[in-house]
């Protein structure tokens, strides 16, 4: 069953006076509740504009998202969202980030405390809970930012790049605590990437999204589980890339005219 419907859906934007700019024409997708799908494409295709529309921060300019039924017109506390540059209070230890959403929802003091420190744990940052943000490592800020999300207890996470601003070796960590923590919760996850392995590594379905304007080329099922081979992981990684590769070239080409 689906939670999340995207039907026909479009973005235009004004640009130069009075000339528009098509960014993502007429997407129809269906995400089941406790899927992991990742959406990859050219720079310019649209990808981080749809999370950010599921999300509720930008409208639609035809078609329409649904989140259970219900047409989505705003943010809402169904739908965490996790950006590739942290987003954290830097006047906030970790405890008061995390514990930050649970305050806005009114939960007491004791309460959130314990559910912070719980989420705290659980993203291996036990002992930097009075720790500022500029004292952190970018991995451990992006830790910081899950946890936050998590604690929320949102049943959609939106994941926009999030580890695109990380050493190769922290995000690989990174990337297998993830997946842990999606396999421990079974939340739905709508993941955007320029990195088509760490795509097929964490997803049940990757969407391969077109040169601007952005529309779906195709939708690859990995069929990989969690003891997926190296060997495997990269040969389905190959298949995506082929898959992609022309669109990139064609963004390229277009940059290089000006377009």
């Amino acid at each position: 069953m689906s939670l999340i419907d995207i039907d026909g859906v479009c973005k235009n934007y004004t640009i130069e006076g009075d000339r528009e700019l098509t960014v993502i024409d007429h997407i129809d997708l269906s995400i089941r509740e406790g899927e992991f799908v990742s959406i990859i494409g050219p720079s310019g295709c649209g990808k981080s504009t749809l999370l950010h529309m599921i999300g509720g921060f930008v409208p639609s300019t035809a078609g329409e998202i649904r989140v259970g039924g219900a047409a989505v017109h705003s943010p809402g506390p169904d739908r965490g969202i996790v950006f590739q540059h942290f987003a954290l209070f830097p006047w906030k230890t970790v405890l008061g980030n995390v514990e930050y959403g649970l305050a806005e929802r009114g939960i007491g003091k004791l309460e959130r405390r314990d559910t912070a420190q719980s989420f705290i744990d659980m993203v291996k940052l036990s002992g930097f809970e009075n720790t500022y943000p500029n004292r952190l490592s970018g991995g451990m800020q992006q830790r910081v930012a899950i946890a936050r999300m998590l604690a929320c207890e949102p049943s959609i996470l939106l994941m926009d790049e999030p580890f695109g601003a990380l050493d190769a070796q922290t995000r690989k960590i990174l990337q297998e605590e993830l997946r842990e923590l999606w396999q421990r919760f079974r939340k739905t996850v709508v993941f955007v990437t320029h990195d088509v392995r760490e795509a097929v590594f964490l997803s049940q379905r990757v969407v391969v999204m077109s040169a601007r304007p952005g529309r779906i080329k195709t939708i690859v099922e990995t069929g990989l589980g969690p003891d997926a081979s190296r060997a495997a992981i990269d040969e389905k990684a190959d298949e995506l890339w082929d898959l992609l590769r022309d669109e990139v070239v064609r963004t390229l080409d277009e940059e290089r005219r000006g377009l």
